[in-house]
């Protein structure tokens, strides 16, 4: 295991802080190694608020998934999500001084680095820039320009933006642990990760990532991500809606969503009643499970809506093939599926982080809540965008032997010491004779 490459990826979520260990197996697919989970109490819609209880929660789940897999954590993959997250497509552009010489990766990486130059509002920096369709001499539309011929490379740029003092707040919460931050990832980038294929990228398709605090949006199209969103909504507005239109308590108005929710008020049983025990002493109170769902489903739509809205937004909606996939916590509530494909008019289904998944200690994090977490430890073995990836393997082809010179100093003593032992050997030769 000490020769294995081995990537932690910690989840700051709003709902729960949880950090999870994984190495590749033979076959290429993750193993989780150990995982530790601890309630997020210092985070509200993503952004940390209270320093101190974050900070002891990250302690906990990191000491979980040492304990679990074995493994001293020293080093992590951290996502970030919040409504301060902003995305913008931008457009760039370098001259190459001759025309005969191919395009290098020197070029591409040139280019983009162009992009972390440009001028964003104050007080936010920029986290992600990702080429989309590069131009070559006014050729559109190609994906690759690796070893073509042109003078003149252009590309359209989706740069991620996000608050400077949320990258703060997140880089000293990990930092005061003892951690340090390999890579800052956009959750929905992770998430993908985990829980959409290939084909569905290339075909088209929206991720929808129902967290506790927010709801993230990624649009993907011909393997490149085209779109990303925050929703400052996600499956904790629905608890608060129920707790003040039924009138419970907090907690139970989780257990209520959890364990009764449906996310179509026409599903439930209009004759199923739920008693929740009275507050000192007082009388059980009665709720109808329809009302319930009644409730979330109104909250769900507006989530929904939104979701479709930045879709619509992206000038992709009807080019997605793939349809919508739904994860996070929130992809747990019943009928969520239905709701979805009735609103938007797309196929549905729930995505599970269990694409890139192999044996595993722990069997939790088949579920959708942890798709997050599993997606910041592949993003550790892969690049966000696949093109990367080919540009490296390109990059290591292409560097050229080092060739030891030779040192003429060196080869001089050499030939005086096999001279020498030629001598003595003729010596002992001749000695041997008498």
């Amino acid at each position: 295991m000490e020769n294995e490459k081995i990537v932690v990826g910690l989840d700051i979520g709003t709902t729960k802080i949880c950090a999870i260990v994984g190495r590749k197996n033979e076959f290429g697919k993750l193993e989780v190694l150990g995982m530790g989970k601890a309630e997020s109490e210092g985070v509200i819609k993503g952004i940390v608020t209270n320093i101190e209880k974050t900070i002891f929660a990250i302690e906990k789940a990191i000491k979980e998934a040492s304990d679990m897999s074995g493994i001293d954590i020293g080093v992590v993959n951290v996502g970030i999500a919040g409504q301060h997250i902003r995305s913008s497509i931008h457009h760039g552009s370098i001259t190459r001084l001759s025309n005969e010489d191919e395009i290098s990766i020197e070029d591409i990486s040139r280019l983009r680095d162009d992009m972390h130059r440009i001028v964003t509002p104050p007080g936010s920096e920029i986290i992600h820039v990702m080429p989309q369709d590069y131009t070559v001499d006014y050729e559109e539309g190609i994906k690759d320009p690796v070893g073509m011929s042109g003078v003149k490379l252009e590309a359209d740029f989706h740069i991620i933006t996000a608050q400077t003092s949320a990258i703060n707040n997140i880089n000293k919460c990990v930092r005061r642990t003892g951690l340090e931050i390999q890579d800052l990832i956009l959750e929905p980038l992770s998430s993908s990760l985990a829980v959409l294929s290939e084909e569905e990228k290339e075909a088209g398709v929206c991720l929808i990532d129902i967290g506790g605090g927010t709801t993230d949006i990624a649009v993907f199209h011909d393997g490149i991500i085209r779109h990303t969103a925050v929703i400052p909504f996600g499956g904790n507005i629905l608890t608060t809606d129920i707790q003040q239109g039924l009138q419970v308590m907090h907690k139970q108005a989780e257990q209520l969503k959890t364990r009764f929710g449906k996310a179509i008020a026409e599903e439930a049983n209009p004759n199923e009643i739920v008693s929740i025990p009275g507050i000192r002493n007082r009388t059980a109170k009665e709720v109808s499970v329809k009302t319930l769902a009644s409730i979330i489903q109104a909250r769900m739509e507006e989530i929904i809506e939104m979701a479709h809205t930045e879709i619509i937004n992206s000038g992709y909606e009807n080019r997605l093939a793939g349809g919508i996939v739904i994860t996070g916590g929130g992809a747990q509530l019943a009928n969520l599926k239905q709701l979805v494909e009735y609103m938007t008019g797309m196929d549905t289904r729930i995505g599970y982080p269990n694409e890139h998944l192999g044996k595993s200690k722990v069997d939790a994090v088949k579920s959708p809540m942890y798709a997050t977490a599993v997606g910041l430890v592949l993003s550790g073995f892969r690049s966000l965008d696949e093109r990367e990836e080919n540009y490296k393997e390109k990059m290591n082809e292409t560097k050229p032997m080092k060739v030891k010179k030779a040192n003429p100093t060196s080869d001089f003593f050499t030939s005086i010491l096999n001279k020498t032992k030629g001598l003595l050997i003729d010596d002992l030769d001749g000695k041997n004779e008498y």
